[in-house]
């Protein structure tokens, strides 16, 4: 017997075979498909073929793919706490290009069911916010208070159409992650709660954007309406009009007016009056 033990894992000696040649079989690509052949190719497409497929289908606006898209997702239900799954990626994109009702519960159906987590469960809660997707109260609640902030943050757009949610995102003005906390004061400000000026005066002030614009509109107070008139001036002068042309208040009128009446011919002709 010998005292040295044996290497199983060494090659020292031995000739590998050469792999037997595989058939190759050559697919047509998603554009060449035709909409059935697409649709039908998505739920058991692989890793190379799948983001193809997926994204023809969005592409095309196929309502018809829509339970393809779906059945490609359950396909990899309970994966992906930690990492995007492509497969699932793809068809929530694809599916929100889509959109309409029937993408809106595909959305929703694969949330309720937990088929998407991690990342993919991030994705598909501002899916189900961009196409307006409806999700049960106890739903939301949970994902209101999920510990992934990003989930908390996308999440407020669904759960601002729920009255019963609303002292919840309230809670979220004051949560330590100033994204969760934008995106409820952004989703307060779309239905007109007060609650959320503070933040989204704050936010005028500091980080102005489209969708803080927009939010502040219905609760704006003298100072967010003297806010909006300096932003005018900026890059984001049309949101900013836009926004003062619909509060219903004098100065937001007198400062939209003294605004407009100073802007170029050329501006002006672009402008909403």
């Amino acid at each position: 017997m010998c005292d040295q033990q044996l290497d199983l894992f060494s090659s020292s000696g031995i000739q590998a075979e050469r792999p037997l040649p595989r058939s190759v079989e050559l697919r047509p690509t998603a554009t060449a498909l035709d909409d059935q052949a697409l649709i039908a190719a998505i739920p058991e497409s692989n890793l190379a073929d799948s983001i193809a497929l997926a994204t023809e289908a969005g592409r095309r606006r196929l309502a018809a793919a829509i339970p393809s898209l779906e059945t490609l997702c359950r396909r990899f239900s309970g994966f992906g706490i930690d990492r995007m799954v492509p497969e699932q990626a793809a068809a929530l994109q694809a599916l929100a290009v889509i959109s309409g009702r029937e993408a809106a519960q595909a959305v929703s159906r694969l949330i309720v069911r937990g088929v998407v987590q991690g990342p993919a469960l991030n994705l598909a809660v501002s899916t189900a916010a961009r196409i307006g997707s409806t999700l049960p109260a106890d739903v939301l609640r949970s994902l209101l208070r999920h510990p992934d902030p990003g989930i908390r943050a996308s999440v407020c757009g669904c759960a601002r159409r729920r009255p019963e949610l609303i002292s919840v995102m309230i809670d979220l003005l004051e949560d330590l992650n100033q994204g969760v906390a934008r995106s409820a004061a952004c989703a307060l400000g779309q239905i007109g709660r007060i609650e959320a000026r503070p933040m989204l005066a704050k936010l005028l002030r500091e980080e102005p954007s489209e969708e803080v614009i927009d939010a502040v509109s219905s609760v704006a107070d003298e100072e967010c309406i003297v806010q909006l008139g300096r932003i005018a001036r900026t890059r984001l002068s049309d949101a900013a009009l836009n926004a003062l042309e619909g509060i219903d208040q004098p100065r937001a009128n007198a400062i939209a007016t003294a605004i407009h009446n100073a802007l170029p011919p050329c501006a002006k002709s672009g402008a909403i009056g």
